[in-house]
């Protein structure tokens, strides 16, 4: 997929993610937004080389648990800071460090239904899977997981004092 198909998606999937977990839907947003594009620049950056005229998605970062490390690795800095700088509660600073590995696993989601997929160890060695072979810049694709992405958001910013359990917890006896 277009890098910023993972931008769109991820947003909407950690708005989505974090508006269950959190209270302060303008904050949501704004770390989700800062960890997907990361997140989803490292995962690109770091995974790809290029063959001659052609690049290519290496094992480097495109499999599923190195996904979920580098965003991880990615959070952290964000997650720290937030709990150094700005002293903010820890729930936040969970979520936040959470975010990065929901971020690389929908980079990892979006990429297995590319023609070049994802990678995985057989037997040790490195194999391609891919489920749906469609090219990374198909617009007919690339606008479905977009369109996902700002529906999953939509949904996060709409439902968000609905589904807080953090307030649901709140009224708990």
């Amino acid at each position: 997929m277009k890098l910023r198909t993972h931008y769109v998606f991820s947003l909407g999937l950690l708005s989505l993610f974090d508006s269950v977990l959190l209270s302060d839907s303008l904050e949501i947003i704004i770390i989700a937004g800062v960890i997907s594009v990361i997140t989803n620049n490292v995962i690109d950056s770091l995974g790809h080389e290029i063959k001659g005229k052609y690049i290519s998605r290496t094992p480097v970062t495109h499999t599923i648990p190195r996904s979920i490390g580098w965003g991880l690795l990615t959070s952290a800095p964000i997650a720290l800071a937030l709990r150094f700088l700005l002293h903010s509660p820890i729930g936040l600073i969970l979520v936040t460090a959470t975010d990065g590995a929901v971020a690389g696993l929908s980079h990892m989601l979006l990429d297995i239904f590319t023609e070049k997929g994802i990678f995985h160890k057989v037997d040790g060695r490195w194999k391609r899977i891919a489920l749906a072979h469609f090219s990374y810049d198909n617009p007919f694709v690339n606008g479905l997981a977009t369109l996902l992405g700002i529906l999953m958001l939509f949904v996060a910013v709409h439902n968000h004092d609905i589904l807080t359990l953090e307030k649901l917890f709140s009224s708990l006896p």
